[in-house]
């Protein structure tokens, strides 16, 4: 079998959450001798296709981007040429421009597309781009949704769920290094062994300004891990109520990332809209056993993190609520270990790379048989 994966980026490139889906489902059809391929755009003068992970990884080059999409004249003929070769055509949503790709070749090969998030910031744009989304997501053969939470809350989604499915993301322990006792040495002396921890992409929906506020009048280290395009934001607000205690860290490599994951005390994930639609980083906190802080947002956060059982769920964009739920937790350490290890149990029981792949290996076979 022959799965081709379509998407705007892709490792090694970014590194965000559906990128890492992408990872985590080619590299594990890999080991179950499925030949992956993976077409994505890139901005840099780069090799046309590199291996990662044991699949292949093809750029078409990026000419235009707006209003975060990208576009490009070349990935027409490389889509047709690589969606030829293949069984299945795997697409990731939202990409507006897949949408043009997908007629525009106008190949009948089965698809199915993961239905990662809504569009929630450009509503403008999206009454324009309304007609094409529905056709496309009419036209496809299946859709994934990440989330039950996120198919129930889903105006899209609801019109569509005689072919919807879910397929909770899953992740792939034995992928993340194991800290060596320098890196776990190093941060403990900077941070020393009892800190809430931030990672991710630093974006308008994350809710990290939210954090920051809820940080006053507090004096729990809080350590937040990533780089994006409100990371000046980010420092001016800290400066300005004098934080203190609130690190700012920029991108670190995974090493240093685990060690901070293997180290904290727990995961506060503040992400206030609908455009965070799972939080990758935050089922990262699950699997190393961390009590976790979310909001409700009416996503796959909140499948993640079981309020009372996992962590703590607190009303989004309320920074009262944000600071009295790392209050509970640092006061509560037993009640905060205890968390952690429901979430661990909860990774293992549903979030696994394996279960995702296999649900995934199944779909790619009933698509074909039909």
């Amino acid at each position: 079998m022959k799965i081709l994966h379509f998407y705007k980026t892709s490792f090694p490139d970014t590194m965000g959450g559906v990128e890492q889906v992408i990872n985590q489902i080619a590299s594990g059809c890999n080991q179950r001798d499925i030949i992956t391929d993976v077409l994505s755009l890139t901005p840099r003068r780069s090799p046309r296709m590199i291996s990662v992970n044991g699949y292949s990884v093809h750029r078409a080059r990026l000419d235009l981007q707006f209003a975060s999409t990208g576009f490009s004249f070349s990935a027409f003929l490389r889509f047709s040429q690589l969606a030829k070769n293949a069984d299945v055509i795997h697409y990731h949503f939202p990409w507006p421009f897949m949408d043009l790709v997908h007629f525009a070749t106008g190949l009948k090969k089965p698809t199915v597309v993961t239905y990662h998030s809504d569009i929630v910031r450009q509503k403008f744009l999206l009454k324009l781009y309304r007609p094409l989304m529905f056709t496309f997501l009419d036209d496809v053969d299946h859709i994934v949704a990440t989330s039950p939470n996120y198919l129930s809350t889903s105006g899209v989604l609801e019109k569509f769920q005689n072919k919807v499915s879910v397929i909770p993301i899953g992740l792939n322990k034995m992928m993340y290094p194991e800290p060596t006792h320098k890196k776990l040495s190093y941060w403990s002396t900077k941070f020393g062994s009892k800190f809430f921890l931030f990672v991710g992409v630093l974006r308008y929906y994350k809710g990290l300004s939210i954090l920051i506020e809820a940080a006053q009048t507090t004096d729990y280290p809080i350590v937040i891990v990533g780089a994006g395009p409100i990371m000046d934001e980010l420092k001016a607000q800290i400066a300005k109520l004098r934080l203190k205690h609130v690190f700012l860290l920029g991108y670190l490599q995974d090493d240093d990332k685990v060690a901070l994951l293997t180290l904290c005390f727990g995961i506060v994930f503040p992400s206030h809209l609908r455009s965070e639609a799972f939080g990758v980083s935050l089922l990262e906190g699950a699997m190393f056993g961390k009590p976790m802080i979310s909001s409700e947002i009416g996503t796959g956060t909140s499948f993640i993190n079981i309020h009372g059982e996992t962590g703590l769920v607190v009303p989004p964009s309320n920074p009262f609520a944000l600071r009295e739920a790392m209050k509970y937790l640092w006061e509560n350490p037993e009640k905060a270990h205890e968390m952690g290890r429901l979430a661990e149990s909860r990774y293992w029981q549903y979030f696994t790379s394996d279960k995702m792949v296999n649900s995934y290996v199944d779909l790619y076979e009933r698509l074909l048989n039909k």
